[in-house]
């Protein structure tokens, strides 16, 4: 856990370094945490556009709405750390901004996974839309374990599938999705013989992450809890 946290902490660094020179611009421009928060709410608000709009007036090959939605995921993401670069560079940190910068957060991961459900429904992906809600609750429970067990004196950061790394998991997939759906198409299928169904298809390769996010999210949770437990524990001996 300590090693993961080291690694993690050493790209986040790094990423601070590339992105400094975006958040002194932003401060220069006036913007306020909570402005570059709101902003990343807005844009996530988009991303849920893209998919219903797509499972509107898209078809189940056409998945450039898929890919359109994850590019924006990730530019989304990126407002998630300029947010906390600006409060801190800008000195302009405070007790209500880290507030609503978790509500946002959490609103934003709602609206993404509505869209993304209701695109999954919508072109009759049914098994993989219940994944979709899995990863949400879990998303949901890995945040409100946190909170929690900060609320009750121990602090619990721990975890595989925090929000970065759900962030660029859902966002990476889904763009390569709608790229490689322009090169192989977006109705492949890959047959195995002896096999009745096709094991593969275009479209998996944005829902087996949702599969693995639905798995790992809710591992995380309950690894958060188990830690919140042997902590206060020890808080309280």
């Amino acid at each position: 856990m300590a090693q993961q946290t080291s690694l993690r902490t050493s790209l986040q660094l790094g990423i601070y370094k590339v992105i400094d020179p975006v958040v002194k611009v932003l401060i220069k421009l006036g913007l306020t945490p909570n402005a570059v928060t709101t902003i990343g709410f807005m844009l996530n608000l988009g991303v849920a556009v893209i998919f219903i709009i797509g499972a509107e007036e898209g078809n189940r090959g056409d998945l450039t709405y898929v890919g359109w939605a994850g590019g924006l995921i990730l530019f989304a993401g990126l407002f998630d750390m300029l947010d906390g670069q600006v409060a801190r560079l800008g000195n302009m940190k405070s007790t209500f901004g880290a507030l609503y910068d978790s509500v946002l957060d959490r609103y934003s991961e709602l609206v993404m996974f509505l869209g993304i459900c209701y695109y999954l429904v919508a072109h009759h992906y049914f098994l993989s839309s219940i994944f979709a809600f899995v990863a949400l609750i879990g998303s949901m429970m890995v945040s409100y374990v946190r909170a929690r067990a900060e609320g009750l004196g121990v602090e619990i950061k721990g975890g595989l599938m925090q929000r970065p790394e759900r962030v660029i998991t859902i966002g990476l997939f889904a763009m390569l999705c709608g790229v490689i759906s322009l090169y192989i198409g977006g109705d492949y299928k890959l047959y195995v013989p002896g096999v009745k169904f096709h094991v593969f298809e275009t479209m998996s390769i944005f829902t087996f992450p949702i599969v693995a996010l639905a798995i790992l999210t809710n591992v995380t949770a309950i690894r958060r809890l188990v830690d919140a437990k042997k902590a206060l524990e020890q808080k309280n001996k």
